[in-house]
């Protein structure tokens, strides 16, 4: 497998960081609109659950912008090369942490991977390898933004609209915002995902098709069905939340995942894993991954079935007569739906070749995978040697495509092997 298959970066790379800067500041705008809205309509509560969210939202992955930015500066060769204050902070460390602190550090990350794309286009491929690295990082703080945000939004706004039984232009555009925000997210973090794939270029759309499918089909349910509950007992669902997301910190404790490199960041990526089971599942450990995955959906499908027996128990048989029993209806078949392309994509689409890349000739033969891959990183002649990978988004990739390890696999094994240290 050539290391090319990891790091060079394409025009739609560029397009898509573009499209990703564009989204960005749309759906900030949209969420913007919308708490002038509540405000100007003295939607108090409604003003302050958005704003909480948006604030939580940005806080988080600040946090994680910053974590990263700490890492990549003990990266060998990171500081004090030519080229390395080109693109993102370079060295200035009291610029970045003001930015963060401002809650600009995410905004400007996209600035800086359209430059440094914008720069390897023109330049003919000159640090391609950290373009790649870059939109790699901002694919996962996406992801987290997604969840952390736009899902929780998108439930707000479904509870808003069956509260009051009427919708506004501003719920129909926050609604679609959110959204959009959800599917570029899939889409872009798939893509993220197959670029450590030694035959990408094999891995047609289709793939990414039906991944995108899946997640929507699953997500729009549980969605659905949290706002269906909040609407019947709003005092409920932040007890709800709570359980579940202290359950689900716990058994990614109990995982030992080794996402982060401080104790404080794994932590951090630990309770954000919380999060984002709370509305879908992806696999953040190696081993068992059928097993785990089975528990959390046969969990999730209980939890919904509760929820939705709770709505129509509580609901006002008057007020949602017009829709109460295609709800109950459609959105367990919907989330059926979306558990067949889940199991088709990974009987037909899921390639199940991933592996750490060949080991450079000149390295001892005695260094382990690990180290070829992520810790031997370099700076030439102002660009990233062609060795550089984004461990983040590697970690990530090998839970996603490697083959389900033995049970019996010891964690000082697991731990050795992974491609997140």
């Amino acid at each position: 497998m050539e290391r090319s298959a990891f790091s060079k970066y394409s025009w739609i790379d560029f397009v898509f960081s573009v499209i990703g800067v564009c989204t960005f500041l749309v759906d900030w705008a949209s969420d913007v609109w919308v708490a002038t809205e509540f405000y100007c309509r003295g939607d108090l509560l409604w003003f302050s659950v958005l704003v909480g969210l948006m604030v939580l939202s940005s806080v988080v992955v600040q946090m994680f912008s910053w974590f990263w930015f700490k890492y990549d500066r003990e990266l060998p060769g990171f500081s004090g090369r030519p080229g390395a204050g080109t693109v993102l902070f370079g060295d200035r460390v009291k610029l970045c942490c003001l930015l963060h602190v401002l809650q600009l550090g995410f905004l400007c990350r996209h600035i800086s991977a359209i430059l440094q794309g914008f720069r390897v286009w023109w330049r003919k491929e000159e640090g391609s390898e950290y373009a790649v690295y870059l939109t790699h990082d901002l694919s996962m703080l996406r992801l987290i933004e997604t969840f952390c945000e736009s899902a929780p939004q998108l439930t707000l706004m479904i509870y808003v609209m069956l509260s009051t039984n009427k919708a506004r232009t501003v719920q129909f555009v926050s609604i679609a915002a959110s959204t959009t925000s959800i599917a570029w997210m899939v889409v872009d973090y798939h893509r993220s995902l197959r670029s450590f794939l030694p035959d990408k270029a094999k891995q047609g759309w289709g793939s990414s098709l039906i991944y995108f499918l899946w997640n929507l089909l699953l997500i729009a349910p549980r969605v659905a069905a949290l706002a269906l509950f909040a609407s019947v007992l709003p005092g409920y669902i932040g007890v709800h939340f709570l359980i579940l997301w202290l359950v689900f910190v716990l058994w990614v404790w109990r995982q030992r995942t080794y996402f982060m490199d401080s104790v404080a960041g794994e932590w951090l990526y630990r309770a954000t894993v919380g999060l984002i089971w709370y509305f879908s599942w992806f696999n953040v450990a190696d081993g068992r991954t059928r097993g785990r995955s089975l528990v959390y959906h046969s969990f999730i499908t209980t939890d919904a079935g509760i929820l939705l027996v709770t709505w129509w128990c509580y609901r006002d048989p008057v007020q949602t007569e017009s829709y109460a029993l295609p709800l109950i209806i459609t959105l367990p078949l919907i989330y059926l739906l979306g558990l067949l392309f889940k199991t088709l994509y990974y009987c037909c689409f899921h390639p199940k070749l991933w592996r750490p890349p060949m080991r450079d000739p000149g390295l001892p033969a005695d260094l382990p995978d690990a180290e070829v891959s992520f810790r031997d990183i370099s700076i030439q002649d102002g660009a990233l040697s062609s060795q550089l990978l984004n461990k983040r988004m590697a970690c990530h990739a090998s839970h996603f495509y490697s083959e389900q390890k033995d049970v019996g696999q010891t964690d000082k094994t697991s731990k050795a092997e992974s491609p997140c240290l």
